[in-house]
């Protein structure tokens, strides 16, 4: 998938536990968890909200784009 979740990143920096995010948040830890791993198919921009408002931070410090690369062999 070409959208990177750097959850884990934000977290590291701000030293806060998924413990922690999940309780300000008001999120599951297996919700929060799937999003953190890159697993979930969307979120809601309520949830982005909260998690930039815990993390103190912008949603382009959690979400990255990466473009995929089209090098296919011939």
């Amino acid at each position: 998938m070409p959208i990177i979740v750097n959850v884990d990143v934000m977290m590291a920096k701000r030293k806060m536990s998924l413990n922690e995010l999940s309780e300000k948040v008001d999120i599951t830890l297996s919700n929060l968890s799937i999003l953190k791993t890159g697993k979930a198919k969307a979120i809601r921009f309520s949830t982005l909200e909260a998690i930039c408002g815990a993390l103190n931070c912008q949603p382009g410090d959690i979400l990255e784009y990466v473009e995929k690369s089209n090098n296919k062999p011939l």
